[in-house]
């Protein structure tokens, strides 16, 4: 397939890339609003897997162009940047693509952070609005410390979860997802939901701030 990363020269999305880029043949591209620094870290992540023994070429375009005829794009924005970003490659979406968004809103006070819950209802819900009508919409990989999956010497045993309306949107996004050596992808239901799954995301984090050696916190369900 065909992964389009939009935001993709930030933490989770040079995650996504060099994971999927060191445990699969798919085709793996970057995109950014400036296409020069897209090509910039496509060439890094091409580096560091060449550097492991991968021969994968990575691509660096426009968000608009790495979107279009992507069988996959992962809006890998913050969420303040979301609903901007998939307007933008609004007319590079269509029924066979499916956008997949990880991100999760959150505030900081001198507690810790917490779920900035918008209102949508969801940050996945606001991706929703913001993408055409026909494109399924998937919340995934929320809760994936992005320094551990960009590390490619650390192995992996974690969990994640999806949520989504289309179940076979849904169920590609989990084999996608469990390509990934270590990864195990669970569903948590519909997007109605998803604003309970994004929360997870500020309780891992306070969970990593708040005791030694803990840096970066994962999820295991059993």
């Amino acid at each position: 397939m065909r992964i389009a990363l939009l935001g993709g020269t930030g933490d989770i999305g040079e995650g996504l890339a060099l994971r999927w880029g060191y445990d699969t043949d798919h085709d793996i591209v970057i995109g950014s609003r400036d296409p020069a620094r897209a090509r910039e870290k496509a060439n890094e992540y091409e580096t560091e897997l060449d550097s492991r023994g991968i021969e994968r070429k990575v691509t660096g375009f426009e968000n608009g162009m790495a979107a279009d005829r992507a069988d996959v794009v992962v809006a890998a924005v913050p969420a303040y940047h979301l609903s901007d970003t998939v307007e933008s490659v609004a007319d590079s979406l269509d029924e066979d693509t499916i956008l997949v968004s990880p991100a999760v809103g959150m505030q900081r006070d001198e507690d810790g952070f917490h779920y900035n819950r918008p209102g949508a209802g969801s940050v996945t819900a606001l991706a929703a609005e913001a993408a055409p009508d026909d494109v399924p919409v998937v919340g995934a990989f929320h809760n994936l410390a992005a320094d551990r999956l960009a590390n490619l010497d650390v192995e992996l045993d974690l969990d994640t979860l999806v949520v989504g309306d289309d179940e076979d949107a849904k169920g590609l996004i989990a084999e996608l997802g469990g390509d990934i050596e270590g990864l195990r992808v669970l569903d948590a239901g519909p997007l109605g939901v998803a604003a309970e799954v994004e929360t997870v995301t500020p309780l891992v984090i306070n969970i990593a701030m708040n005791n030694k050696r803990m840096h970066d916190v994962g999820v295991k369900f059993d």
